[in-house]
Protein backbone atom coordinates (compact mmCIF):
# COMPACT_ATOMS: atom_id res chain seq x y z
CA UNK A 1 0.00 0.00 0.00
CA UNK A 2 1.54 3.52 -0.94
CA UNK A 3 1.49 6.45 1.08
CA UNK A 4 -1.53 8.82 0.92
CA UNK A 5 -0.22 12.32 -0.93
CA UNK A 6 -0.65 15.02 0.33
CA UNK A 7 -2.48 18.00 -1.85
CA UNK A 8 -1.06 21.41 -2.47
CA UNK A 9 -4.19 22.79 0.14
CA UNK A 10 -3.14 20.78 3.04
CA UNK A 11 1.02 21.61 2.28
CA UNK A 12 0.71 25.51 1.75
CA UNK A 13 -1.46 25.78 5.36
CA UNK A 14 1.35 23.86 7.22
CA UNK A 15 3.85 26.43 5.29
CA UNK A 16 2.06 29.62 6.12
CA UNK A 17 0.71 28.66 9.93
CA UNK A 18 4.92 27.74 10.60
CA UNK A 19 5.56 31.03 9.23
CA UNK A 20 2.67 32.57 11.89
CA UNK A 21 4.73 30.74 14.48
CA UNK A 22 1.66 28.20 14.79
CA UNK A 23 1.12 24.38 14.46
CA UNK A 24 -1.87 21.91 13.92
CA UNK A 25 -0.92 20.43 17.48
CA UNK A 26 -0.72 23.92 19.09
CA UNK A 27 2.77 24.35 19.74
CA UNK A 28 5.35 26.76 18.76
CA UNK A 29 8.10 26.22 16.44
CA UNK A 30 10.57 25.49 18.69
CA UNK A 31 8.66 23.76 21.43
CA UNK A 32 8.53 19.72 21.74
CA UNK A 33 6.11 16.83 22.78
CA UNK A 34 5.98 15.18 25.80
CA UNK A 35 8.13 12.08 26.50
CA UNK A 36 6.34 9.62 28.38
CA UNK A 37 8.63 5.75 29.53
CA UNK A 38 6.99 3.01 30.80
CA UNK A 39 9.58 -0.04 32.03
CA UNK A 40 8.21 -3.91 31.51
CA UNK A 41 8.70 -6.74 33.91
CA UNK A 42 11.61 -7.78 32.01
CA UNK A 43 15.03 -6.25 32.27
CA UNK A 44 16.12 -4.29 29.14
CA UNK A 45 11.94 -3.97 28.19
CA UNK A 46 10.61 -0.28 27.65
CA UNK A 47 7.66 1.48 25.72
CA UNK A 48 8.41 5.38 24.54
CA UNK A 49 5.74 7.50 23.55
CA UNK A 50 6.86 10.68 22.25
CA UNK A 51 3.19 12.44 21.67
CA UNK A 52 1.68 9.59 19.51
CA UNK A 53 4.80 8.14 18.23
CA UNK A 54 5.49 4.90 19.77
CA UNK A 55 8.63 2.48 19.68
CA UNK A 56 8.86 -0.85 21.84
CA UNK A 57 12.16 -1.59 22.72
CA UNK A 58 13.96 -4.93 24.25
CA UNK A 59 17.42 -5.83 24.86
CA UNK A 60 18.41 -9.45 24.51
CA UNK A 61 22.24 -11.14 25.23
CA UNK A 62 23.83 -14.12 24.36
CA UNK A 63 27.26 -15.34 24.21
CA UNK A 64 29.36 -15.70 20.82
CA UNK A 65 32.99 -15.45 19.89
CA UNK A 66 34.56 -11.70 19.63
CA UNK A 67 35.73 -10.54 16.09
CA UNK A 68 39.50 -11.28 14.99
CA UNK A 69 39.94 -7.49 15.13
CA UNK A 70 38.62 -6.37 18.36
CA UNK A 71 39.05 -10.05 20.64
CA UNK A 72 38.98 -8.24 23.89
CA UNK A 73 35.32 -6.62 23.33
CA UNK A 74 31.61 -7.50 22.89
CA UNK A 75 29.30 -6.96 20.17
CA UNK A 76 26.43 -4.54 20.23
CA UNK A 77 24.04 -4.36 17.36
CA UNK A 78 20.62 -2.03 16.48
CA UNK A 79 17.39 -3.75 14.30
CA UNK A 80 14.49 -1.40 13.35
CA UNK A 81 11.08 -2.70 12.43
CA UNK A 82 8.30 -1.05 10.79
CA UNK A 83 5.75 -2.67 10.17
CA UNK A 84 1.99 -1.97 9.18
CA UNK A 85 0.99 -1.75 12.96
CA UNK A 86 3.18 1.44 12.67
CA UNK A 87 1.61 3.06 9.30
CA UNK A 88 -0.80 1.14 6.58
CA UNK A 89 2.13 1.81 3.99
CA UNK A 90 4.92 -0.18 5.61
CA UNK A 91 5.86 -3.74 4.64
CA UNK A 92 6.65 -6.61 7.10
CA UNK A 93 10.08 -8.04 6.73
CA UNK A 94 10.75 -5.53 4.14
CA UNK A 95 13.35 -2.41 4.98
CA UNK A 96 12.44 0.73 3.50
CA UNK A 97 14.88 3.96 3.46
CA UNK A 98 13.66 4.87 6.49
CA UNK A 99 14.36 2.03 8.35
CA UNK A 100 18.21 2.31 6.73
CA UNK A 101 17.97 5.81 8.06
CA UNK A 102 16.85 5.15 11.24
CA UNK A 103 19.50 2.24 11.61
CA UNK A 104 22.27 4.31 10.45
CA UNK A 105 21.49 7.23 12.78
CA UNK A 106 21.16 5.37 15.31
CA UNK A 107 24.37 2.93 15.40
CA UNK A 108 26.41 6.39 14.75
CA UNK A 109 25.08 7.82 17.49
CA UNK A 110 25.56 5.19 20.08
CA UNK A 111 28.50 2.58 18.54
CA UNK A 112 30.22 4.55 16.84
CA UNK A 113 30.86 7.35 19.42
CA UNK A 114 30.81 4.29 22.12
CA UNK A 115 28.76 5.55 24.68
CA UNK A 116 28.88 1.90 25.46
CA UNK A 117 31.68 0.01 27.05
CA UNK A 118 32.27 -3.02 24.84
CA UNK A 119 35.16 -4.19 26.92
CA UNK A 120 32.92 -4.71 29.94
CA UNK A 121 31.17 -7.41 27.68
CA UNK A 122 34.38 -9.73 27.55
CA UNK A 123 34.56 -12.65 29.23
CA UNK A 124 37.55 -14.59 27.79
CA UNK A 125 39.61 -13.07 25.47
CA UNK A 126 39.18 -14.18 21.82
CA UNK A 127 36.97 -16.77 23.10
CA UNK A 128 33.82 -15.63 24.99
CA UNK A 129 32.16 -12.29 24.93
CA UNK A 130 28.51 -11.08 25.25
CA UNK A 131 26.58 -10.04 22.29
CA UNK A 132 23.81 -7.32 22.44
CA UNK A 133 20.84 -6.88 20.43
CA UNK A 134 18.63 -3.76 20.85
CA UNK A 135 15.09 -4.89 19.00
CA UNK A 136 12.86 -1.51 18.23
CA UNK A 137 9.49 -2.06 17.51
CA UNK A 138 7.85 0.84 16.05
CA UNK A 139 3.78 0.79 17.46
CA UNK A 140 2.55 3.96 15.85
CA UNK A 141 4.84 6.41 13.33
CA UNK A 142 3.48 10.00 14.02
CA UNK A 143 6.85 11.78 13.08
CA UNK A 144 10.08 11.84 14.39
CA UNK A 145 11.17 8.08 15.12
CA UNK A 146 14.73 9.03 15.64
CA UNK A 147 14.39 10.86 18.21
CA UNK A 148 11.85 8.57 19.85
CA UNK A 149 14.29 5.12 18.68
CA UNK A 150 17.05 6.88 20.01
CA UNK A 151 15.27 7.50 23.51
CA UNK A 152 14.28 3.67 23.74
CA UNK A 153 17.52 2.40 23.26
CA UNK A 154 18.75 4.23 25.85
CA UNK A 155 16.74 3.81 28.24
CA UNK A 156 16.72 0.26 27.37
CA UNK A 157 20.11 -0.06 27.53
CA UNK A 158 20.56 1.86 30.65
CA UNK A 159 17.49 -0.34 32.27
CA UNK A 160 18.96 -3.98 30.85
CA UNK A 161 20.90 -6.14 33.43
CA UNK A 162 23.25 -8.96 32.10
CA UNK A 163 23.39 -12.21 34.14
CA UNK A 164 26.46 -13.15 35.98
CA UNK A 165 28.74 -15.30 34.84
CA UNK A 166 31.55 -17.69 36.44
CA UNK A 167 34.05 -19.77 34.59
CA UNK A 168 34.88 -23.50 36.18
CA UNK A 169 36.92 -26.15 34.25
CA UNK A 170 37.18 -23.80 30.97
CA UNK A 171 33.14 -23.63 30.75
CA UNK A 172 31.27 -20.51 31.32
CA UNK A 173 28.24 -21.23 33.38
CA UNK A 174 25.47 -18.49 33.63
CA UNK A 175 24.37 -17.77 36.91
CA UNK A 176 20.26 -17.36 37.13
CA UNK A 177 18.75 -14.06 39.04
CA UNK A 178 18.34 -16.15 42.00
CA UNK A 179 21.65 -17.00 42.69
CA UNK A 180 23.45 -13.95 42.00
CA UNK A 181 22.14 -10.63 41.03
CA UNK A 182 22.63 -9.38 37.05
CA UNK A 183 25.15 -6.58 36.63
CA UNK A 184 23.91 -3.45 34.55
CA UNK A 185 25.88 -2.27 31.97
CA UNK A 186 28.64 0.52 31.37
CA UNK A 187 27.93 3.32 29.88
CA UNK A 188 30.42 6.33 29.07
CA UNK A 189 28.24 8.95 27.86
CA UNK A 190 24.30 8.99 27.13
CA UNK A 191 23.69 10.37 23.41
CA UNK A 192 19.92 11.15 22.54
CA UNK A 193 18.99 12.14 18.90
CA UNK A 194 17.04 15.88 18.26
CA UNK A 195 15.50 16.72 15.15
CA UNK A 196 14.75 19.69 13.20
CA UNK A 197 12.57 20.58 9.71
CA UNK A 198 13.20 23.36 8.00
CA UNK A 199 11.03 25.54 5.54
CA UNK A 200 11.05 28.71 3.77
CA UNK A 201 14.48 27.63 2.38
CA UNK A 202 16.45 26.98 5.10
CA UNK A 203 15.30 30.29 7.16
CA UNK A 204 12.20 28.29 9.41
CA UNK A 205 13.38 25.42 12.00
CA UNK A 206 10.93 23.45 13.31
CA UNK A 207 11.84 21.13 16.23
CA UNK A 208 10.30 17.71 16.96
CA UNK A 209 8.58 17.40 13.48
CA UNK A 210 5.58 15.37 13.28
CA UNK A 211 4.31 13.51 10.13
CA UNK A 212 2.51 15.66 7.98
CA UNK A 213 5.83 18.66 8.84
CA UNK A 214 8.47 15.87 7.91
CA UNK A 215 6.12 15.44 4.49
CA UNK A 216 6.37 18.88 4.02
CA UNK A 217 9.57 20.40 4.97
CA UNK A 218 12.54 21.40 2.90
CA UNK A 219 15.27 19.76 4.75
CA UNK A 220 16.04 18.23 7.90
CA UNK A 221 18.75 18.40 11.04
CA UNK A 222 19.42 15.65 13.10
CA UNK A 223 21.96 16.03 15.93
CA UNK A 224 23.43 13.45 18.11
CA UNK A 225 23.81 15.06 21.28
CA UNK A 226 24.84 13.47 24.99
CA UNK A 227 24.07 15.33 28.49
CA UNK A 228 27.77 16.74 28.19
CA UNK A 229 26.83 18.56 25.40
CA UNK A 230 29.16 16.86 23.07
CA UNK A 231 28.39 16.31 19.56
CA UNK A 232 28.38 12.63 18.52
CA UNK A 233 26.37 12.48 15.05
CA UNK A 234 24.92 15.02 12.93
CA UNK A 235 22.72 14.31 10.19
CA UNK A 236 21.81 16.94 7.16
CA UNK A 237 19.58 15.73 4.52
CA UNK A 238 17.02 17.74 1.88
CA UNK A 239 16.81 19.99 -1.20
CA UNK A 240 17.69 23.39 0.46
CA UNK A 241 21.10 24.23 2.76
CA UNK A 242 20.55 25.77 5.75
CA UNK A 243 22.37 28.36 6.94
CA UNK A 244 25.57 28.57 9.55
CA UNK A 245 23.57 30.55 12.23
CA UNK A 246 20.74 28.48 12.35
CA UNK A 247 22.33 25.36 12.55
CA UNK A 248 24.55 26.50 15.48
CA UNK A 249 21.41 27.92 16.90
CA UNK A 250 19.63 25.04 16.46
CA UNK A 251 22.53 22.50 17.94
CA UNK A 252 22.18 24.61 21.41
CA UNK A 253 18.47 24.22 21.59
CA UNK A 254 19.23 20.41 20.57
CA UNK A 255 22.39 20.68 23.66
CA UNK A 256 19.66 21.65 26.41
CA UNK A 257 17.07 19.35 25.45
CA UNK A 258 19.13 16.20 25.07
CA UNK A 259 20.22 17.32 28.53
CA UNK A 260 16.45 17.38 29.86
CA UNK A 261 16.02 13.73 28.01
CA UNK A 262 18.87 12.27 29.93
CA UNK A 263 17.73 13.58 33.55
CA UNK A 264 14.27 12.38 32.91
CA UNK A 265 15.16 8.95 31.74
CA UNK A 266 17.56 8.85 34.96
CA UNK A 267 14.32 10.09 37.04
CA UNK A 268 12.56 7.23 35.37
CA UNK A 269 15.25 4.48 36.07
CA UNK A 270 15.31 5.13 39.87
CA UNK A 271 11.16 4.98 40.19
CA UNK A 272 10.94 1.86 38.53
CA UNK A 273 14.46 0.52 40.96
CA UNK A 274 12.54 1.47 44.07
CA UNK A 275 9.36 0.27 42.67
CA UNK A 276 11.49 -3.07 42.66
CA UNK A 277 13.04 -3.15 45.33
CA UNK A 278 10.05 -2.58 47.56
CA UNK A 279 8.64 -5.57 45.68
CA UNK A 280 5.85 -3.53 44.11
CA UNK A 281 4.80 -4.76 40.91
CA UNK A 282 6.21 -3.22 37.63
CA UNK A 283 5.56 -3.99 34.49
CA UNK A 284 3.24 -3.09 31.64
CA UNK A 285 0.27 -5.27 32.79
CA UNK A 286 0.52 -2.91 35.94
CA UNK A 287 0.64 0.37 33.68
CA UNK A 288 -2.43 -0.61 32.04
CA UNK A 289 -4.26 -1.22 35.60
CA UNK A 290 -3.50 1.95 36.39
CA UNK A 291 -4.58 3.37 33.07
CA UNK A 292 -1.20 5.06 32.34
CA UNK A 293 -0.79 3.08 29.17
CA UNK A 294 -3.30 4.26 26.69
CA UNK A 295 -4.15 3.72 22.96
CA UNK A 296 -3.74 7.34 22.25
CA UNK A 297 -1.13 9.62 24.10
CA UNK A 298 -3.43 13.02 23.46
CA UNK A 299 -6.40 14.39 22.28
CA UNK A 300 -8.08 13.52 18.90
CA UNK A 301 -8.66 16.72 17.91
CA UNK A 302 -5.93 17.81 15.37
CA UNK A 303 -6.09 21.10 15.12
CA UNK A 304 -5.62 23.40 18.01
CA UNK A 305 -6.09 27.03 18.04
CA UNK A 306 -3.40 28.99 20.62
CA UNK A 307 -4.39 32.92 21.87
CA UNK A 308 -8.24 32.64 20.71
CA UNK A 309 -10.52 34.19 23.42
CA UNK A 310 -14.38 34.26 22.85
CA UNK A 311 -16.53 36.70 24.72
CA UNK A 312 -20.11 37.54 24.66
CA UNK A 313 -19.86 40.98 26.01
CA UNK A 314 -17.01 42.03 23.22
CA UNK A 315 -18.65 40.04 20.39
CA UNK A 316 -22.14 41.68 21.64
CA UNK A 317 -20.92 45.18 21.33
CA UNK A 318 -19.52 44.70 17.61
CA UNK A 319 -22.72 43.68 16.72
CA UNK A 320 -24.47 46.49 18.07
CA UNK A 321 -21.99 48.69 16.61
CA UNK A 322 -22.27 47.29 13.13
CA UNK A 323 -26.29 46.94 13.80
CA UNK A 324 -26.78 50.19 14.89
CA UNK A 325 -23.73 52.46 12.35
CA UNK A 326 -26.45 55.13 11.84
CA UNK A 327 -29.09 55.10 14.60
CA UNK A 328 -28.42 57.45 17.65
CA UNK A 329 -30.05 54.63 20.19
CA UNK A 330 -28.11 51.44 20.64
CA UNK A 331 -29.70 47.93 20.69
CA UNK A 332 -29.70 47.48 24.31
CA UNK A 333 -31.77 51.16 25.02
CA UNK A 334 -34.15 50.16 22.25
CA UNK A 335 -34.61 46.71 23.96
CA UNK A 336 -35.44 48.49 26.98
CA UNK A 337 -37.62 50.90 25.85
CA UNK A 338 -39.65 48.33 24.52
CA UNK A 339 -40.07 46.22 27.06
CA UNK A 340 -40.66 49.00 29.43
CA UNK A 341 -43.35 50.27 26.41
CA UNK A 342 -44.76 46.83 25.73
CA UNK A 343 -46.62 45.30 29.52
CA UNK A 344 -47.21 42.22 28.59
CA UNK A 345 -44.48 40.52 26.72
CA UNK A 346 -41.68 39.78 28.85
CA UNK A 347 -38.28 40.05 26.94
CA UNK A 348 -34.54 39.72 28.21
CA UNK A 349 -31.94 42.12 27.47
CA UNK A 350 -29.44 39.95 27.84
CA UNK A 351 -29.02 38.69 23.61
CA UNK A 352 -30.63 38.76 20.49
CA UNK A 353 -30.71 34.78 20.79
CA UNK A 354 -34.23 34.70 22.89
CA UNK A 355 -35.80 37.10 20.55
CA UNK A 356 -37.95 35.83 17.80
CA UNK A 357 -37.97 37.74 14.09
CA UNK A 358 -41.22 39.30 14.36
CA UNK A 359 -41.02 40.73 17.43
CA UNK A 360 -37.69 42.57 16.83
CA UNK A 361 -39.11 43.75 13.76
CA UNK A 362 -42.01 45.22 16.01
CA UNK A 363 -39.06 46.85 18.50
CA UNK A 364 -37.41 48.49 15.55
CA UNK A 365 -40.30 49.54 14.25
CA UNK A 366 -41.53 51.67 17.76
CA UNK A 367 -37.86 52.61 18.16
CA UNK A 368 -37.41 54.18 14.81
CA UNK A 369 -40.77 56.41 15.54
CA UNK A 370 -39.67 57.16 18.75
CA UNK A 371 -36.63 58.55 17.54
CA UNK A 372 -37.99 60.72 14.15
CA UNK A 373 -41.32 60.68 14.43
CA UNK A 374 -41.66 61.06 18.48
CA UNK A 375 -45.28 59.24 18.63
CA UNK A 376 -47.74 60.23 21.42
CA UNK A 377 -48.31 57.61 24.08
CA UNK A 378 -51.61 57.14 22.53
CA UNK A 379 -50.16 55.94 19.24
CA UNK A 380 -47.77 53.58 21.21
CA UNK A 381 -51.08 52.10 23.24
CA UNK A 382 -52.62 51.73 20.35
CA UNK A 383 -49.78 49.66 18.57
CA UNK A 384 -49.38 47.72 21.83
CA UNK A 385 -52.84 46.65 21.55
CA UNK A 386 -52.33 45.46 17.68
CA UNK A 387 -49.62 43.31 18.31
CA UNK A 388 -51.49 41.52 21.26
CA UNK A 389 -54.43 41.01 19.84
CA UNK A 390 -52.33 39.25 16.85
CA UNK A 391 -50.87 36.51 19.70
CA UNK A 392 -53.01 33.86 20.35
CA UNK A 393 -53.21 33.63 24.06
CA UNK A 394 -55.59 31.35 26.56
CA UNK A 395 -58.27 32.34 27.89
CA UNK A 396 -57.54 32.06 31.04
CA UNK A 397 -54.57 34.16 30.85
CA UNK A 398 -53.32 36.92 33.02
CA UNK A 399 -51.33 38.99 30.84
CA UNK A 400 -54.55 38.96 28.11
CA UNK A 401 -56.85 41.22 31.28
CA UNK A 402 -53.97 43.06 31.63
CA UNK A 403 -53.54 44.13 27.66
CA UNK A 404 -57.67 44.05 27.31
CA UNK A 405 -57.65 46.79 30.52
Amino acid sequence: MKEIPLSTCEKNFIIQAIKQNQRLDGRKNDEFRNIKIHYGADWGSVMVALGETKVLGQVSSELGEPKATRPNEGMFYINVELGPMAAPHFESGRNCELTVQINRTLERTFKDSKSLDLESLCITAEERVWILRVDLNVLNHEGNLIDCCSIATLCALMHYRRPEVSIIEDDVVIHKESEKDPLPMVMHHYPVCVSYCTFDEGRIAVADPTVIEERTSDSQMIFGINSFRELCCLNLGGSSLTSSALLLQCSKRAAHHAKYVVELVKATLEKDLAARESRCNVGFTECLKKNTITSLAEDRLILKLRNFTFEDKEVFRKFNEGFCEDEPVTMEETFQDSVENTAGDKWETSGVENCDIESLQNREEISFDTEVNAPTQQQISSSQKRNSSSTDLPSDSEEEEQIIL
